[in-house]
């Protein structure tokens, strides 16, 4: 018998449901750290019992957490995340010089083959990696080091890293996505990296086709065809065949193309969701109703999948590591909002419901399929 579970990181704690394979029913235990930021929280594919938790507070710093029993229990392992001796600075919003800090750790990525091997991206912008199952981090420098690093500037919610996607077949091969700097690829285990946003525009910037300063929000790609990109960014849903070394738009006939999730059907690599909101200004949907919105070819003609959804006076976002799928015969699609419902598709995205009501703001959502 098979399963899922959910891990679900909100403002205020973290959250683990789970289900068996019809997914109808799901036990909801939490919340583990209460009142605490828990901004992701992630399982290893190899070892579906290693759970990585970013437990941050504005009050107390941060402190990185490790289950090993699937989230029933936990520990507080290494929280070092010390810069290598990269010189220099990035910009602050004014353009002005401004010292590299660490923040806070956005975005886990546990390694697809190796079980103590997992990345981390964090505010201020950088990779860190740990192969002792998170007891001691090392950072990756050559990301920094890229001759644009000088020229970084944050997002409105920082300058974080957020997205990490580690190709399967090349493990050596790794995308980052950097609020506001653009995205990156390596091919040599993060040594190197090469800027991959031609082909992006943003008219928010001086020159809007310049080589960084793109607000990319989400990336994600099947793990059959790892070349093939999509990318949701401030305004524009874009995709790629060639492993970002071209973008073009597929927004098509999407309501409004602002957005912070994009992700991909488990079993079907054209099949592509998004959730698109009203505008940067006006952070929640278009005309009050929860619509994802689904290409089966991969971009530009769209689908709206509202049965189960509220279609009035809905006003919640979606933010960007808030969106994933499962791996059953029946694809799962599962988000959650910023008003602390998470719904789940057990169809691909033909129908909707709520699993669980009423959290704190939802941060992020991952899913481990169990066997």
């Amino acid at each position: 018998m098979s399963g899922v579970r959910v891990l679900v990181g909100t403002k205020k704690g973290a959250f683990v449901l789970t289900s068996d394979e019809g997914r109808k029913k799901w036990n909801v235990a939490g919340p583990h750290f209460a009142g605490w930021e828990m901004y992701h929280l992630k399982g290893s594919p190899v070892n579906p019992d290693r759970i990585y938790a970013s437990q941050s507070s504005g009050w107390f710093g941060q402190q990185v957490q490790r289950s090993d029993d699937g989230g029933r229990t936990w520990e507080a392992v290494d929280n070092k995340f010390a810069y290598a001796s990269v010189p220099g600075t990035h910009q602050w919003y004014d353009g002005t010089p401004h010292p590299w800090e660490f923040k806070r750790v956005w975005h886990f990525e546990p390694s697809p083959t190796e079980a103590d091997t997992v990345f981390a991206g964090v505010e201020d912008a950088a990779i860190f990696k740990s192969t002792d199952g998170g007891k001691s981090w090392a950072e990756l420098p050559g990301l920094r080091e890229h001759r644009t690093g000088s020229k970084w500037t944050p997002g409105a919610g920082g300058m974080c890293l957020h997205t990490i996607l580690i190709d399967p077949a090349k493990p050596d091969r790794m995308y980052v996505a950097i609020s506001a700097a653009g995205a990156f690829r390596t091919d040599d285990g993060g040594k190197t990296w090469t800027t991959i946003t031609k082909g992006l525009h943003s008219g928010f910037m001086p020159d809007p086709t310049a080589e960084i300063g793109h607000c990319v929000h989400r990336i994600a790609f099947h793990p059959s065809n790892t070349d093939r990109l999509f990318m949701q960014k401030h305004w524009d849903v874009m995709r790629t065949d060639n492993a970002g070394d071209q973008w073009y738009e597929v927004s098509g006939n999407l309501p409004t193309d602002f957005g912070f999730v994009v992700d991909v059907h488990a079993h079907e690599p054209e099949t592509v969701y998004v959730l698109p909101i009203k505008s940067d200004a006006e952070h929640y949907v278009h005309d009050g109703k929860l619509r994802v919105y689904r290409s089966r070819t991969g971009g530009n003609e769209w689908e709206a999948l509202t049965k189960g959804l509220p279609q009035e006076n809905c006003y919640v976002n979606v933010l960007r590591d808030a969106m994933a799928v499962d791996r059953l015969d029946d694809c799962g699609v599962y988000f959650g909002t910023t008003g602390g419902q998470v719904y789940a598709s057990a169809d691909g995205g033909d129908s909707w419901n709520a699993i669980v009501r009423d959290l704190p703001a939802v941060y992020s959502v991952e899913v481990q399929t169990l066997t």
